[in-house]
């Protein structure tokens, strides 16, 4: 019988990453797992709806048994068995995030026996997780880099919060993954902006936009908007792509909330634009966490990023707690980390 891997919930960013993490190696090493003092470090410790999701999707997809399983759990206990492709159907049943159910299961699925149709319902666009437009943009094609084949369709966007979004993702594996790296900065080529509504004026797309070709110097033909977007509910946000040559495009996302102006929104997106071109780093912050655990089941990979958050660092501990795989940080400049995975 396999001892489980105990793992400490309050690690770090104590959020919902080292669950997530958590399980998604445990999948794809087949080491049980037994999580304590899960989102200690939030107000409200515990799992929430879109963390039980995840954890139950992870379960379906590799046959777990599992403890815990309730909303409120600050403590689980999940042993995988194999993986195993298929059609799966999510549901988190409030605004919590649908792209992090996502994440938790697909690095499994993308090397699966078969392939998989994954549909998750839940928030599309929620300010406190990547977007469906970062997944789209610039996450899956990341992966895709690796090898596996990504179809993504987004059917209906779910706002902060009401919810009720829907996408699907169409998942054809590969045996192994190739390793990538993501080291080479290119001067900017374009930059585009698109500001987005559901069931509020069109008129705070245009203010947005505004702030954003006076701060980054864009042309009409590189701003456009999207209004009466298919959503139960209301919602607002600016999405701003850098791409450059021969580079995975860097994406940034600014939301509408009550109590801020669209000029405010609009300002966030230019200042994190900036600080990103003025870093000459490659992968922004969102992307660097993300990377990791498809670089791990590549067997290694390299980029160049901005300062690590503490979700990347947080990241890096849980892999270590799993897979003896040598992890390296450096700082290279003022504004640059180089992380090497697997470097020989």
């Amino acid at each position: 019988m396999i001892d489980s891997l105990k793992i400490d919930g309050s690690f770090g960013e104590g959020g919902g990453q080292v669950l997530r993490s958590s399980l998604t190696l445990s999948m794809v090493t087949g080491k049980p797992v037994h999580v304590i003092n899960i989102r200690n470090g939030r107000a409200k410790p515990g799992l929430m709806r879109q963390h039980l999701t995840a954890l139950k999707a992870a379960a379906e997809v590799c046959g777990a048994e599992v403890q815990g399983h309730v909303v409120g759990s600050t403590e689980i206990r999940f042993s995988p068995g194999p993986i195993q492709g298929g059609h799966y159907d999510f549901a988190v049943g409030t605004a919590g995030s649908a792209g992090l159910v996502l994440q938790t299961v697909l690095p499994a699925l993308l090397l699966a026996e078969n392939t998989s149709t994954i549909t998750v319902e839940g928030g599309t666009h929620n300010m406190a997780s990547p977007p469906f437009d970062f997944l789209e943009r610039c996450y899956l094609p990341a992966v895709e880099a690796m090898g596996p084949s990504l179809k993504v369709h987004l059917k209906q966007y779910g706002f902060y919060p009401v919810g009720g979004g829907r996408f699907t993702v169409n998942v054809t594996p590969v045996e192994q993954l190739r390793r990538v790296e993501f080291l080479e900065s290119a001067d900017c080529k374009r930059i585009l902006a698109r500001s987005c509504v559901a069931r509020i004026s069109k008129d705070i797309c245009k203010r947005e936009l505004e702030i954003v070709k006076e701060g980054l110097g864009l042309a009409e033909n590189d701003c456009s908007v999207e209004f009466d977007l298919p959503s139960p509910g209301p919602g607002n946000y600016l999405f701003v792509e850098v791409h450059s040559e021969n580079a995975l495009p860097a994406c940034f996302t600014a939301f509408g909330r009550k109590g801020v102006t669209a000029e405010q929104v609009a300002a966030k997106a230019v200042k994190d634009v900036k600080m990103f071109l003025d870093s000459g780093a490659v992968v922004e912050r969102q992307l660097a966490d993300q990377l990791l655990l498809p670089m791990v089941l590549a067997g290694g990979g390299s980029f160049r990023t901005t300062k690590p958050s503490m979700h990347t660092l947080t990241n890096i501990e849980v892999i270590r707690q799993f897979i003896d795989l040598p992890i390296e940080i450096k700082q290279e400049s003022e504004g640059v980390w180089r992380i090497d995975l697997g470097k020989e």
